[in-house]
C-alpha cells in the first residue's frame, strides 16, 4: 500500500513500503555482492558470515545495495497504484527501517500538469501564398553549376568578387601577433564573408605577389575574449588567384547533373520539387501559428523540470551529432567560446514552447478520446525504424509494453494536431 500527498503545485510526496521479507531478500543480495570486499579478522575475504559482518560493521553496511535492489519495483508499483504521470526523477528518502515491518520510503516527484483548453477547433491562421518563379529555379541551378565548376588559376588580372584568393596571413593586435591569427596557403573565397569584418573586400583589386595590410575590428561578441571589440592588423601575401569556370547551361549540363535528357525537363523537375518544399514550409508555418494560438488559449502551470528535461534532450541530441564528426561537446564549447549554461539558455525558449505544445495536444487527444489501432502503431513503428535506419522486425522485438504505450501517445498527439490543423480557417 502507498499514499500520496500534494506538497506544491504539481509536486507530490509518495509514501510506500517494502515488506520485511522483501527487504531481507535485498539484504541477502547486498551481502553476496559485497562480502568479497569486506575485511573481517579471522576470516578469508568472502567467507565471513553476514551476522558477523553486521556485528562488526553494523547492518547499515548492506543498506545501500539492498535499497537499490527493492526500490525500483516498489516505487513503480506505487506510481502505478495511483496512476501518476511522473515527469521528474524521484527524490527518495528512507523514513523507517524495521526488522519486523520492513522499510518505508518517501519519494517527492513532479507530475504532469492539468491543462485546460477549450475552443480548439476553428482557429484562424494567415494563409501564405505558395509559388515558384524562374528566379527560384535559376538560383537552384546556379548553386548546382557552382558545385560542378572547374577551379582554375588566373594570373592576368587582380582579385574580383567571387574569386578564391590563396593567401598567407598573420594577425596582430596592438602590434603583437595573437594566437590563431596565422595561416599559410589559405583559400579564401571573396564575398563568402567567412573572415571577420571587411577583410575580404580589402583584397579586391590586389594582384599575385602583393603584400597587403588589412585593417579590421573584431566583433564585441567574438569568442576569443582578449580580441573582442579590438582593432587588428593582418599582414597578407597574395600567392595565387583562382576562379570558378561554370559549366555551360545546356542539355549536356542537365544530363551530367540529373537523370534528365534536356535542360527544360531538368528545370521542370526543379520547379516541382521547389513547389513541394515551399508548400511544406507553408504548412509548417501554419502549424506553428496554430500551436502558438493553442498555447495562448490554454491554462497550465508547467513544472520547470519538464523544460529542463527537454533542454537536456536537445543537448544530448546535439552532442550525439557532433560526436559522429569526432568532436566532443567540451571541445565544441571551448572552440565557440561558450559555456554549457549559455547553451542551455539558447535552447530554453524553443524547449518551453515544445513542452507546452505537447501538453496541449495531449489534453486535446484526451478530450477527443482517440482510439489507436494496432495497424496505426505498426505504421508508427515503421516510420521510427526508417528514421533511425533500423529493421522493423528487430525494433518490434526490442519494444516493451511501455514503448508501445509511448508510441500510442505519439499517434494520439499527431491526430490531435491534424484535428486542429484541418479545422482551422483562413483569417
Amino acid at each position: 500500500m502507498s499514499t500520496v500527498e500534494n506538497i506544491d503545485v504539481n509536486k507530490i510526496k509518495i509514501t510506500f513500503s517494502v515488506s520485511a521479507d522483501r527487504f531481507e531478500e535485498g539484504m541477502k543480495y547486498s551481502y553476496n555482492k559485497n562480502k568479497n570486499r569486506i575485511n573481517v579478522q579471522g576470516f578469508r575475504k568472502g567467507k565471513a558470515p553476514r551476522k558477523i559482518i553486521e556485528i562488526q560493521y553494523g547492518k547499515a553496511i548492506f543498506y545501500d545495495d539492498a535499497f537499490n535492489f527493492v526500490l525500483p519495483e516498489a516505487y513503480e508499483a506505487a506510481v502505478k497504484e495511483h496512476n501518476l504521470d511522473v515527469v521528474s526523477k524521484p527524490e527518495i528518502d528512507v523514513d523507517e527501517i524495521s526488522d519486523t515491518e520492513g522499510v518505508t520510503f518517501t519519494a517527492e516527484v513532479y507530475v504532469k500538469p492539468e491543462v485546460k483548453i477549450d475552443d480548439y477547433k476553428g482557429l484562424s491562421f494567415t494563409k501564405e501564398e505558395v509559388k515558384v518563379d524562374d528566379e527560384d529555379v535559376n538560383s537552384q541551378i546556379d548553386a548546382v553549376r557552382t558545385k560542378n565548376a572547374r577551379i582554375l588559376s588566373i594570373s592576368d588580372r587582380p582579385i574580383q568578387n567571387g574569386d578564391i584568393a590563396v593567401i598567407d596571413f598573420e594577425g596582430f593586435s596592438e602590434g603583437v601577433a595573437f594566437e590563431g591569427g596565422k595561416g599559410e596557403d589559405y583559400e579564401l573565397e571573396i564575398g563568402s564573408h567567412s573572415f571577420i569584418d571587411n577583410f575580404e573586400e580589402q583584397l579586391i583589386g590586389k594582384n599575385i605577389g602583393d603584400d597587403v595590410e588589412v585593417n579590421v575590428t573584431f566583433p564585441e561578441e567574438y569568442h576569443q575574449k582578449t580580441l573582442a571589440g579590438k582593432p587588428a592588423l593582418f599582414k597578407v601575401e597574395i600567392k595565387d588567384i583562382k576562379f570558378r569556370e561554370l559549366p555551360e547551361l545546356d542539355d549536356d549540363f542537365a544530363q551530367d547533373v540529373s537523370e534528365f535528357d534536356t535542360l527544360d525537363e531538368y528545370k521542370k523537375d526543379i520547379m516541382a520539387k521547389l513547389l513541394v518544399r515551399k508548400q511544406k514550409e507553408a504548412d509548417d508555418k501554419k502549424q506553428e501559428e496554430l500551436l502558438d494560438a493553442l498555447v495562448k488559449k490554454a491554462e497550465m502551470d508547467v513544472p520547470q523540470v519538464m523544460i529542463e528535461n527537454e533542454i537536456d534532450n536537445k543537448i544530448r541530441e546535439f552532442e550525439a551529432g557532433i560526436s559522429r564528426q569526432g568532436l566532443s561537446l567540451e571541445m565544441y564549447l571551448q572552440y565557440m567560446g561558450q559555456s554549457i549554461e549559455n547553451m542551455r539558455e539558447a535552447y530554453r525558449i524553443v524547449s518551453e514552447r515544445q513542452v507546452k505544445s505537447r501538453l496541449v495536444l495531449e489534453a486535446i487527444a484526451e478530450k477527443e478520446n482517440f482510439e489507436i489501432s494496432d495497424e496505426e502503431i505498426d505504421e508508427e513503428i515503421k516510420r521510427v525504424a526508417s528514421a533511425y535506419g533500423m529493421e522493423v522486425d528487430k525494433l518490434k522485438k526490442s519494444m516493451r509494453d511501455s514503448d508501445r504505450e509511448a508510441l500510442s501517445k505519439d499517434v494520439k498527439v499527431q491526430k490531435a494536431l491534424k484535428l486542429v490543423v484541418d479545422s482551422a480557417v483562413e483569417s
